[in-house]
């Protein structure tokens, strides 16, 4: 049995080595910054998961998931983003409340649960945020995707998926008239700090380089 906190520890260990990142391995400070615990506490937890099978590291090396580890994982991953989008579509979450509430929901061990709620959604194949939802056998379709910061001025693009799931990041850009689907166009860079200014249905905005390097688009 995996514990709520184990499955955390996993699906931390997967976001930070999945294809997206283009890694295998992570470090234990990296992890336990993630995850806002010191270095000795995500130590011991990762003690814990190698004698389970789960992950494969030395003290203070680099951890990889073993297979069975990413399978924990990914279905933690699948779970939760399947909930996402129920909060979202059917109860009328807002895209910056869905995240805490599936943090909690991820956790349930129902596998009739989870396939019903599939489903009931009409078997989707991204979340709210624009995530990839795995598959029942753990299989995910991951899309090379580029952000705002790599694009060129006067290019005219399509929000698809955001970096950053923080409350605070997803109220902000809502501020800025942004959602998923939504058209922005590139008007100017600054050359000092590489700061955006953009047009969403005609109202320009300013934004940070490290705002538009959250945001990936087609």
């Amino acid at each position: 049995m995996v514990s709520q906190a184990e499955e955390n520890y996993l699906k931390a260990l997967f976001h930070l080595t999945s294809e997206i990142q283009n890694k295998t391995e992570a470090g234990t400070n990296e992890l336990a910054e993630v995850l806002d615990v010191t270095p000795a506490t995500a130590n011991n937890m990762l003690k814990k998961l190698k004698e389970k099978d789960l992950v494969s590291y030395e003290k203070y090396g680099k951890i990889t998931l073993t297979q069975k580890g990413r399978s924990v994982a990914v279905q933690t991953v699948r779970k939760h983003r399947l909930w996402e989008t129920f909060l979202y579509e059917k109860l009328n979450f807002t895209w910056d409340e869905v995240h805490e509430v599936a943090e909690q929901l991820e956790h349930i061990q129902s596998a009739k649960l989870v396939e019903q709620l599939e489903k009931f959604l009409d078997y989707p194949a991204i979340d709210p945020h624009g995530d990839p939802i795995p598959g029942a056998k753990g299989e995910i379709k991951f899309v090379k995707r580029k952000t705002l910061a790599e694009r060129e001025i006067a290019h005219t693009c399509k929000l698809i998926a955001v970096k950053d799931n923080s409350s605070s990041f997803l109220q902000y850009i809502v501020r800025l008239g942004l959602g998923l689907t939504s058209k922005i166009k590139i008007v100017n860079r600054q050359e000092l700090d590489g700061s955006l200014e953009i047009e969403v249905d005609k109202v320009r905005s300013s934004i940070s380089k490290k705002v538009a390097q959250n945001l990936f688009v087609v």
